[in-house]
C-alpha cells in the first residue's frame, strides 16, 4: 500500500467502488447459492470457538468493573442493568466484528490474494465471469450472516459469564441482578447491536476481498495484503461503531 496521501486518496477510493459494485451485484441472478453456504460454514468454523472463549473474560472484566462501580455509589441493584447494557451495546458488535476480522477476514483475503497471483482472477475475467459476483458477493453476505449470529452469542455467553463474576464472585444478589434487566436495557439495544453486527460484518468482508483481489507481489505481498486488511477493518470498525452509537443515542430514547 502507498504511504503518500494520493496513494491513499486512490486506495480508499477503489475500495468504496467495490463496496459499490458489491451492494449492485447483489440482486443479480443466479445467486451463487453453493458459494454462500461453504463460505458461512468456513468462516463460522473459524470463528465460533474464539469467539466464545473471548466473550467470557469480556463479560467477567465488564461485570467485575461495573459490580466495583456500584458498590462504591452504593447501587449495587443496577449492576445487572449496567452489565447487560455494556455488553449488549458495545462489547458483543466489537468482539464479533473483530473475530469476523481477524479469523474470517484473514482467510478471505488469503484465499483471493492466492487466486490473484495464480492469474485465475484474470483468467476468470478472459472468460466473462464477474469475479465479484462469483466470488466477493457469496463472502460478504456469508460475513454478515455468521457476525449476527456471533453476536447473539457472545450477548447470551457475555451476559451469563456476567451473572456468574457478579453473583458468584462478587457475592451480588442473583434477584436483583435479574431484575435490573429490564431496568434500563430494552429491546431496541439488542437490534441494535445485531445491526452493527450486519454493518461490521460487511465491512470486514468487503475489506478482505479487496485487498485479496489487489494483492501483488507474490506470496509475500500476499501476506501484506492480510495484514493490512486485518487494519484497515480495525480501523473502520471502529470509526463506524462510533457513529452508529452516536446515530442511536439520537434516535432511540433512552429510559432513565
Amino acid at each position: 500500500m502507498s504511504l503518500s496521501p494520493i496513494g491513499g486518496l486512490r486506495h480508499s477510493g477503489s475500495l468504496f467502488a467495490m463496496a459499490l459494485d458489491v451492494v449492485r451485484t447483489i440482486p443479480r441472478r443466479p445467486f451463487q447459492t453453493r458459494e454462500f453456504i461453504q463460505q458461512a460454514w468456513f468462516v463460522a468454523s473459524v470463528t465460533i470457538l474464539p469467539t466464545a472463549l473471548v466473550s467470557i473474560p469480556f463479560g467477567a472484566v465488564i461485570a467485575l468493573q461495573i459490580g466495583s462501580l456500584t458498590r462504591q455509589l452504593g447501587a449495587q441493584s443496577f449492576a445487572g442493568a449496567a452489565s447487560v447494557l455494556a455488553v449488549l451495546r458495545e462489547a458483543s458488535p466489537i468482539v464479533t466484528a473483530l473475530l469476523i476480522a481477524g479469523a474470517g477476514g484473514t482467510a478471505i483475503c488469503a484465499d483471493l490474494g492466492a487466486r490473484k497471483i495464480r492469474d485465475e482472477i484474470d483468467a476468470m475475467q478472459v472468460l466473462g465471469i464477474d469475479p465479484i459476483h462469483r466470488l466477493v458477493v457469496p463472502r460478504v453476505l456469508a460475513s454478515m450472516l455468521v457476525a449476527v449470529l456471533l453476536n447473539g452469542l457472545v450477548s447470551v455467553v457475555g451476559v451469563a459469564g456476567g451473572y456468574f463474576f457478579n453473583v458468584v464472585l462478587q457475592n451480588g444478589t442473583p434477584g436483583a441482578y435479574l431484575a435490573s434487566f429490564t431496568t434500563l436495557a430494552q429491546l431496541s439495544d439488542l437490534w441494535a447491536a445485531e445491526v452493527k453486527a450486519l454493518v461490521f460484518g460487511a465491512i470486514a468482508g468487503i475489506v478482505a476481498s479487496y485487498k485479496g483481489l489487489t494483492a501483488k507481489g507474490g506470496p509475500k505481498g500476499v501476506g501484506d495484503a492480510v495484514n493490512q486488511s486485518v487494519v484497515i477493518t480495525f480501523m473502520l470498525l471502529f470509526v463506524t461503531n462510533f457513529v452508529m452509537t452516536a446515530v442511536y443515542f439520537q434516535v432511540v430514547p433512552q429510559r432513565g
